[in-house]
């Protein structure tokens, strides 16, 4: 993967004498409810990485609680807040001086990993964070250009990060004064759908959650908004991001995006209507 300009290549940069501990002074935090899939590559790859994990479930009943018991995390079991409250809660349970927050569906590939040792091995003291890229794999390929880059926030010092955005749109940041923000090389796979129908199942709930949020914030559905958003969202996918470079694959995406754009302003209108009406 290319480096964005000022990015942190670990691999590269790394002092010889550089002792790094494992495991690293690190937590996991995890959000989790039913993730029985995909969770267990996400324990396996920060098995030998973090000194603790903790997980906060939301009511797992297909198995997730026994991969976690059985990779020795900690277990915080309570009713969903939303995704940027119960991500927040799972950041402040953590006790190590850094913190990675993962969904339940992200394993860190062996490159972001030793990115990771080599950054908590070199502490600098000006760094509050770093972000790493998250990409997504589609059918057991990796996607290089469709939603590329997708630069997150997600290894963070302990107390010097919050959890922000629109629901269902969390948004990691380093607190004001907290140090500044780099980038790691490395790659965080993202296995969020296992195929376009489950992709659009799973947007059906997240459009709806958009839109409320949305309504919430005073706004209101717009038929223009409607009609131009989703072709500015495929456009922006295919054409822009270079979609079309992932063969099929890349053109689905594309599609699936504009289908989910849709489908976010289509309830925000029912929703506006609706209150609307005496």
């Amino acid at each position: 993967m290319g480096l964005r300009a000022g990015a942190f290549d670990c691999g590269r940069c790394r002092p010889e004498h550089l002792s790094v501990p494992e495991p690293l002074p690190l937590s996991i935090a995890i959000v989790c409810k039913n993730s029985r899939a995909t969770i267990g590559s996400v324990l396996d790859s920060v098995r030998r990485l973090a000194s603790e994990i903790i997980a906060v479930d939301s009511g797992s009943t297909d198995g997730t609680i026994e991969l976690l018991e059985a990779a020795g995390a900690r277990i915080i079991r309570t009713e969903w807040k939303g995704h940027i409250a119960t991500k927040q809660m799972a950041l402040e349970l953590c006790e190590q001086p850094w913190i990675l927050s993962l969904d339940s569906d992200e394993p860190v590939q062996a490159d972001l990993a030793e990115s990771i040792r080599t950054a908590i091995g070199r502490d600098d003291p000006g760094i509050g964070g770093y972000r790493v890229n998250r990409k997504v794999w589609y059918l057991g390929e990796p996607l290089d250009h469709a939603w590329q880059p997708e630069w997150r926030l997600r290894l963070v010092r302990r107390g010097k990060a919050k959890w922000g955005g629109v629901n269902p749109h969390d948004k990691l940041d380093v607190l004001p004064g907290a140090g500044r923000v780099e980038d790691l090389a490395g790659t965080l796979r993202h296995d969020s759908f296992v195929n376009m129908a489950d992709y659009l199942s799973k947007q059906v709930n997240l459009s709806r959650i958009s839109a409320e949020s949305l309504l919430a914030e005073g706004k209101r559905g717009s038929y223009t908004r409607l009609w131009v958003s989703p072709a500015a969202a495929f456009f922006k996918q295919f054409a822009v991001r270079g979609a079309w470079r992932d063969g099929w694959r890349g053109w689905c995406a594309a599609g699936a995006t504009a289908v989910a754009t849709a489908m976010k302003h289509l309830i925000l209108i029912e929703l506006s209507a609706s209150k609307r009406r005496p």
